[in-house]
């Protein structure tokens, strides 16, 4: 028997069928086209799951269960989405739909959850008891492991990493707060703080490397402009690490857990990225006495993590 993982993005819909070893045997896509209704998007959903189980060359009753992943608000014991703005979901009762287009088993959870579970139990994180995984992309999303086991609270709505204030009178968060970590730690933030530093600095050599155009900066031009020895890179730079830092100090010192690790656009620089990082870290933790300390890496899995977290789900 198969377990299959099913990751629901806003673009697409990532389906891959595990095996007994935890590698993806089999793959299917289709565009999810939000937002539509729901209905339309679970048809897709199994469609996927059927295409993946051709590519793997199983049957469909050799499934023993299909775990799915999804933004936002989830209830794990009902099967409900309460509620995913990008998909203009609410009180969606997924799994009822998908089990009466193709009766197997189905899990349901958050998507950065998902990610979590995959990078723990399968990747960066195998082996360690408390786990904490932390995405850099176009937000600041992550999931918190602990024993095996999603810490999502009681209305499936925490670990919500990204939206934990770290400047009192900081950037308005769409989530309506002020100052989330988000606004600060996030690759879309990185962007805006590179292109304000860029207009702030007529001179600085990450316009040479934008072919001087503003809307041509993204989340590499203030690290490649800081390798190059440009001052106003750097200043990025620093100053992005540190809002990093700030960040995962919180997660130590709330959970002192055996590792943290970080995915997303932002960890492909690797130790220029984390080894600064781990040193401000090792300066302001609360533990910095304690002999047992987080261990802070990179992920191992990209974006089949989601996919094989929701198999093992």
């Amino acid at each position: 028997m198969y377990r299959v993982g099913v990751d629901l993005g806003g673009t697409n819909i990532a389906v891959g069928v595990i095996d007994e070893n935890n590698n993806i045997i089999g793959r299917g896509k289709m565009k999810t086209c939000s937002p539509r209704p729901a209905e339309e998007i679970m048809c897709d959903i199994v469609a996927a799951v059927k295409l993946a189980a051709e590519d793997a060359g199983i049957a469909l009753s050799e499934i023993a269960s299909v775990g799915i992943g999804t933004p936002g608000t989830v209830n794990r014991e009902t099967g409900m989405i309460e509620y995913a703005n990008n998909l203009g979901f609410n009180k969606v009762p997924a799994v009822q739909i998908l089990k009466s287009m193709l009766d197997v088993e189905y899990k349901l959870e958050n998507d950065a959850n998902c990610a979590a579970l995959g990078e723990a139990l399968a990747g960066a994180g195998v082996g360690k008891k408390s786990f904490i995984a932390v995405t850099l992309g176009t937000g600041v999303g992550g999931g918190i492991i602990l024993d095996g086991e999603v810490i999502s609270g009681c209305n499936g709505a925490g670990g919500e990493l990204g939206h934990m204030v770290i400047e009192m009178d900081g950037e308005p968060c769409n989530c309506g707060l002020i100052g989330c970590w988000e606004q600060y730690a996030s690759a879309t933030a990185l962007v805006r703080q590179t292109k304000k530093k860029m207009q702030e600095c007529p001179d600085s050599l990450m316009w040479k490397l934008t072919d001087g155009k503003l809307e041509n900066a993204g989340g590499r031009t203030a690290f490649d402009a800081m390798r190059k020895g440009d001052k106003a890179g750097t200043e990025v730079v620093d100053a992005y690490i540190r809002y990093v830092a700030i960040g995962t100090v919180n997660l130590v010192n709330m959970f002192q857990p055996e590792m943290i690790c970080f995915g997303g656009g932002i960890s492909n620089e690797r130790e220029t990225l984390l080894a600064p990082v781990r040193k401000l870290v090792e300066e302001l933790r609360y533990s910095r006495y304690c002999t047992v300390q987080t261990e802070i890496c990179r992920a191992m899995l990209g974006n089949d993590a989601g996919i094989i977290g929701a198999a093992l789900l």
